[in-house]
């Protein structure tokens, strides 16, 4: 199945004291965490693709550029919103953005390649032989 250019996809968390920055060892506030934005990010654009994978693959992360544009407190409600925006073979391009229960909190780009998973972990750990 093709992956058509604007499909979109979410994903949704609550900051808790476990993805702050504090907690991530990205800084030292109870804020939530830059990595956890962009991990939010990569879940909301791997979740809208997942429909049109074939059996045995899945699509990892390549390239992320984002901006963290304000703080959000511990108890508040983060979500992730993508967008497809190029497909060229197995990689996929999309706008992603971040927000809280106050607005947005992120926004940039991000690549995924799609891969057949066995291979792919196969490959991955001949590197400790």
């Amino acid at each position: 199945m093709e992956i058509k250019i604007g499909t979109k996809g979410r994903s949704t968390g609550t900051v808790t004291e476990e993805n702050t920055a504090l907690a991530a060892g990205s800084g030292d506030l109870k804020v939530f965490a830059t990595p956890f934005m962009i991990a939010l990010m990569e879940n909301a654009a791997a979740n809208s693709i997942t429909s049109f994978l074939d059996e045995g693959q899945s699509s990892v992360g390549t390239q992320i550029s984002v901006t963290h544009e304000a703080a959000t407190p511990v108890g508040m409600k983060v979500w992730a919103e993508s967008q497809v925006i190029a497909v060229d073979g197995r990689k996929v391009c999309f706008n992603v953005e971040a927000f809280d229960e106050a607005g947005k909190i992120g926004g940039g780009t991000h690549e995924r390649f799609i891969i057949s998973s066995d291979k792919f972990v196969k490959r991955v750990y001949e590197k400790l032989k």
